[in-house]
């Protein structure tokens, strides 16, 4: 039997052969065909396809056709198609009008670029012919789904401005600044001594700002190893070394796009890292370790620490400009010592959560024991107020706490507290003055204010905004205070 001359023998004849019949196949077997320019409009679809646009939502072809495919079309994959120029070739689309099984082809020129993008839909009713596909694409879409709801739980921020308990004015001012920060996109900084709440206070934040359904991710510089942690901020790419995972890993700044990334311990970041940070910070895009791809990162930065930061500086262990760009909203988290009127409230609190973790007791202090407690510095502030708590709930037999069960625990604990109030004694009332030693009292009253102005503007290193807030008064009133001090010491 002699060969049929009607077949082609050359490569370019045998491809243009079967796109042709490729192409006439798939327009008289499929349920409708659209086609999208380099653009990603719509330019043109077939009989079948007109069909499914009452369903989509149009009664006239111009309101489709001519219209970015991504606006009429739901879930639609075509602009992928477009920026890779890899084909879908088998894919289930779900929209208004249904689910179908799909394809999508890149269309090229004679340069091979793409220049448009054909769909073309092959069922319109997988679920009779294509069922067990069906129902394992949903088990799969739903599997994904409850991770990512997982996922986000886990992400979400953990306390809210009333989970910063206190009323003291002290209290009450970081609460307002904090509020007023969780509004703005700047960078936030959070000073204060350990345990003063800075990490709940970052969660607050993230609670209370347009970024609170987003991730919020957080850092702590002292807990990653040096070598780790720009992997552990920017991630590392597929394959970057000997071991690495073979799909990669994202950093933190990558969990944290569009929500919050929390830098605890900041004044413990390496140098190195610092750079790589400050440069993520302006131009809001990160380079994975291993990879030279840049990847564009939306995140609002609330950092903390309990070092001195401009020290750091000065002694050159913290970059200045990295300072400066953290440095926009600083918030100083007073410590308990300064919020001694709080602690009651604060045991109460303690106590439901000590109790609620699993103590045996719900704990009472009586008067005397809250007077004791009140009277201590508190170095490790409320952190170091729980331990105490703690050991009192385990130690005691009773609910009720008094004064001699406190000072035991508080000289137990050997962490060179001062004396417990009751066993101090009592200040000696000072002895009246002289009669030439007294001044008139607003010559005292004025005395005193200069001392207090000048301790408040050597605490925050002459910022007198900042020394303002201090004291409790007007910028206008300490610049008020200050003229007239100055002209007392020209008279």
């Amino acid at each position: 039997m002699s060969p049929d001359t009607r077949l082609p023998r050359d490569a370019q004849s045998i491809l243009e052969l079967a796109a042709r019949s490729m192409f006439d196949l798939f327009a008289n077997a499929s349920e409708g065909m659209l086609l999208v320019d380099r653009m990603g409009r719509v330019v043109w679809i077939n009989d079948q396809y007109r069909r499914f646009l009452p369903a989509l939502g149009y009664e006239r072809e111009e309101d489709f056709v001519g219209h970015p495919v991504s606006n009429v079309v739901q879930n639609t994959q075509m602009h992928q198609v477009l920026e890779t120029g890899k084909p879908i070739l088998i894919d289930l689309l779900t929209n208004k009008a249904g689910t179908f099984v799909v394809s999508r082809i890149p269309l090229r020129d004679e340069a091979g670029e793409v220049i448009g993008v054909l769909g073309i839909v092959l069922f319109d009713h997988p679920e009779t012919t294509l069922q067990p596909l069906i129902a394992k694409f949903a088990r799969l879409e739903q599997d994904l789904n409850e991770a990512r709801r997982e996922l986000a739980s886990q992400r979400r921020a953990k306390y809210t401005f009333a989970s910063f308990v206190g009323s003291s004015a002290a209290a009450q001012e970081v609460k307002r600044q904090a509020r007023r920060a969780a509004q703005s996109a700047s960078p936030v900084l959070l000073l204060g001594e350990t345990g003063t709440g800075k990490e709940l206070l970052a969660h607050a934040i993230h609670a209370a700002s347009p970024r609170a359904g987003r991730p919020f991710v957080g850092v702590n510089m002292a807990a990653v190893p040096e070598a780790l942690m720009e992997a552990e901020f920017f991630g590392v790419a597929p394959g970057a070394y000997t071991g690495a995972d073979k799909k990669g890993r994202d950093g933190k700044f990558k969990l944290a796009d569009g929500g919050t990334l929390f830098l605890d311990e900041l004044g413990d970041m390496p140098m190195a890292v610092q750079v790589k940070l400050l440069r993520a910070l302006q131009d809001g895009e990160i380079e994975p370790l291993g990879s030279n791809k840049l990847i564009r990162c939306d995140v609002r930065v609330v950092a903390a620490t309990s070092r001195d930061l401009a020290q750091l500086v000065r002694e050159g262990l913290f970059r200045e400009d990295l300072f400066y760009r953290l440095n926009v909203l600083p918030i100083r988290v007073p410590p308990l010592r300064e919020r001694q009127s709080d602690i009651p409230l604060l045991v109460e609190t303690l106590c439901e959560d000590i109790a609620a973790r699993g103590a045996n007791v719900h704990l009472e202090l009586l008067p005397p024991a809250l007077d004791l407690l009140a009277a201590q510095p508190w170095r490790g502030n409320t952190r170091e107020l729980r331990n105490v708590l703690e050991q009192l709930a385990l130690r005691s037999d009773s609910p009720q706490i008094g004064a001699a069960q406190v000072e035991q625990v508080l000289r137990d604990s050997g962490l060179d507290r001062i004396e417990p109030a009751l066993s101090r004694p009592a200040a000696p009332v000072p002895a009246m003055a002289a009669d030439d030693d007294l001044r008139p009292l607003p010559v005292q009253i004025a005395e005193l204010e200069r001392r207090a102005i000048a301790a408040a503007l050597a605490r925050t290193g002459g910022n007198r905004v900042a020394a303002a807030k201090l004291l409790g008064i007007s910028r206008a009133s300490l610049y008020d205070r200050l003229s007239v001090s100055e002209n007392q010491t020209t008279v």
